[in-house]
């Protein structure tokens, strides 16, 4: 599955386009709307630096609680002067509470080949931000932070570094419900392994946790495997190792370790687990009101008498 539609929902606000210089259209209240600011990821007539000095211009930047970034500039052009333009606006910007960096489709730029930044001067210039998500991990840098306000945190690549998963974990974020980390595959920069999923695992960080997303991962059924008996879990209410590479073996895990029948939601959707396995994960954990989702069976592929699977989202 490539990323192939922009986000239409943000923050709890429908997504609108801020549109160009020409447009003669009425625009919503500042407040009513996730504003979405791009322009044209190719031959654009405005850089995207300029796009957002006249969205500030336009709307009444006082009342806007959510932005999603698009398209920057063209393929190899990193997110710096994006998050400086954000950081500079702050005082423009005071109800602001929510910010997705990256909203590009596969046609726009693909996952892997978006280039991020140091975000970390965006999370400290918004302290009462609640809602902060970006994508793509190419040059994606992150420094340990405190943030007493943040809820949701989502990190989509096809490829996560290392060093920005222990940088999360070494962060101080008390008021953390959501957390999505989609770790990828070596392929595209994964550089991660089962012992530095331990803080999140372990149940000692993030106290407010009650959503943990570890997906879009090679090693699927490694961390299914550690999940099955992750203490962190006895405190969820959703949990979502979808997109991933999960097949029977971490299927089994997950049914002969922990409980989990106090989950609202188990999703595993893009999956390679096999239909008996399948059934009894449905059949162990429905009559317990668990919504299992198991949508999107896929099937190895087979070379030279080698299984091949492979994760939604990789380039």
């Amino acid at each position: 599955m490539a990323i192939s539609d922009h986000m239409e929902g943000f923050h709890g606000l429908p997504v609108v386009d801020f549109p160009d210089a020409a447009s003669t259209a009425d625009l919503p209240a500042a407040d009513d709307v996730a504003w979405r600011v791009a322009i044209e990821p190719w031959d654009s007539k405005e850089s995207w630096v300029n796009a957002f000095a006249r969205f500030l211009d336009t709307v009444e930047s006082t009342a806007v609680r959510a932005l999603v970034v698009g398209v920057w500039g063209e393929g190899d052009e990193d997110s710096e002067p994006v998050v400086a333009a954000l950081v500079e606006a702050a005082d423009r910007l005071p109800a602001l509470r929510a910010v997705f960096l990256g909203d590009i489709t596969y046609d726009e730029n693909e996952c892997s080949w978006i280039h991020q930044s140091d975000v970390t001067p965006l999370l400290e210039a918004f302290p009462k931000l609640r809602e902060f998500g970006f994508r793509g991990g190419e040059n994606m840098r992150l420094r340990p932070i405190e943030h007493a306000k943040l809820r949701t945190l989502s990190v989509q690549t096809g490829g996560l570094d290392v060093e920005v998963l222990r940088a999360i974990a070494a962060s101080e974020l008390p008021a953390v419900e959501r957390l999505d980390l989609w770790l990828g595959t070596s392929e595209y920069g994964a550089t991660a392994e089962i012992s530095d999923l331990e803080p999140f695992l372990s149940g000692t960080r993030f106290p407010a946790l009650r959503h943990l997303g570890l997906r879009n991962s090679e090693i699927q059924d490694q961390v299914a495997v550690a999940v099955a008996a992750a203490p962190v879990v006895a405190r969820l209410t959703t949990l979502d190792l979808s997109l991933g590479t999960l097949g029977d073996e971490g299927a089994a895990a997950l049914l002969e370790g922990q409980p989990l029948t106090h989950l609202k939601t188990l999703d595993l959707h893009h999956h390679f687990i096999s239909s008996a396995l399948s059934k009894r994960l449905a059949a162990a954990l429905e009559p317990f009101g668990v919504e299992v989702i198991l949508s999107e069976e896929e099937e190895a592929e087979i070379d030279d008498d080698r299984e091949w699977r492979y994760v939604s989202v990789g380039e």
